[in-house]
Order: structure tokens, then C-alpha cells, then sequence
């Protein structure tokens, strides 16, 4: 092994107990993150906008374009805006000309899916695993590596960018 590897190696080790630390904090947030979320309409109008009421409540759709989450370039989480939860992180994020924030992935135990029928072909809904709150739709022409396209209402997600 060459010096400058070990050297590398050594130092890498020396990290790990920190690294650890962090790992495992990071795995008790997303467990509380987990914990169910059942409200009552009436909770879910006092704390959500009408705009966000009606796309994770009733299931509604954004216009197109309007976004300003569109533009967001920054490291960080895109988060539900109906409970926190972290759905998706920035590294996922692309530009697919939809008119909507698109990722080609989430986050392990962020979401959940069904069947929506509302158009002529059916669809896959994607909705937040916590709240059960609806964010879009997932389809099969998105980028490498997973060829998916998460396709979202910019109003159901709050971004919290990366500690600098």
C-alpha cells in the first residue's frame, strides 16, 4: 500500500467515530420523522395554506411554471409541507421542462403510492408516508439511474438547505 493511501486510510478511520455519531443521529430524526400523522380536517386548515390545503388534502394540481422551488439549486432536503418529513434530496433534483419540481428519486421510506384513475389511463400517485398528504405523480421517463420522473406540486415542499 503507498504511504499517501494509508495515510488517507488512517485518517478516514479516524473520522469514523464521529461519522457514526452522525449516522445514527440522522437515523433517530428520520425514525421521528416516521411516526404517523392523523389530523383532523379542521387541524389541516389551520395549518396548511388553502393553496396547500388543496393539493396534500384534496388532492389538487399547481399551475405549471409556478414554482419558485423551480429554480432552487442549493444542497439541501425538500421537505412535505404538511409535516416535515424529508422526501427527497437536492442531489435528486433535475430539470425535466415539466413546469414542476422533478426528482428521479426519494428518500428510503418517504412516500407511499396508489392508483389514480381521475384521467382516461391510470397513474401512479405518490403521497407523503407521514401525513399521507398528496405531492404528484411518478412516471417511467425520467434520467438515469432509476428512469423515473417524481413529478411534484411545488407547494406541498418546503426546501431546508444544507448546513454550510
Amino acid at each position: 500500500m503507498k504511504r499517501r493511501s494509508l495515510i488517507k486510510l488512517l485518517g478516514a478511520a479516524a473520522l469514523l467515530p464521529v461519522v457514526g455519531q452522525s449516522v445514527l443521529a440522522r437515523q433517530d430524526d428520520r425514525a421521528m420523522q416516521n411516526e404517523k400523522i392523523d389530523l383532523t380536517d379542521a387541524q389541516w386548515r389551520e395549518r396548511l395554506t388553502p393553496e396547500q390545503y388543496h393539493i396534500l388534502r384534496e388532492e389538487g394540481t399547481e399551475r405549471p411554471g409556478t414554482s419558485p422551488l423551480l429554480k432552487e439549486k442549493r444542497e439541501g432536503v425538500y421537505a412535505c409541507a404538511g409535516c416535515d418529513n424529508h422526501l427527497f434530496a437536492s442531489s435528486t433534483k433535475y430539470e425535466s421542462g415539466t413546469g414542476w419540481p422533478s426528482f428521479y428519486d426519494h428518500l428510503p421510506g418517504a412516500l407511499g403510492t396508489k392508483k389514480d384513475y381521475k384521467l382516461i389511463w391510470p397513474r401512479t400517485e405518490y403521497h407523503c408516508a407521514r401525513c399521507g398528504g398528496h405531492h404528484g405523480h411518478v412516471f417511467n421517463d425520467g434520467p438515469k439511474p432509476t428512469g423515473l420522473r417524481y413529478c411534484n406540486n411545488g407547494i406541498a415542499l418546503k426546501f431546508i438547505p444544507a448546513e454550510a
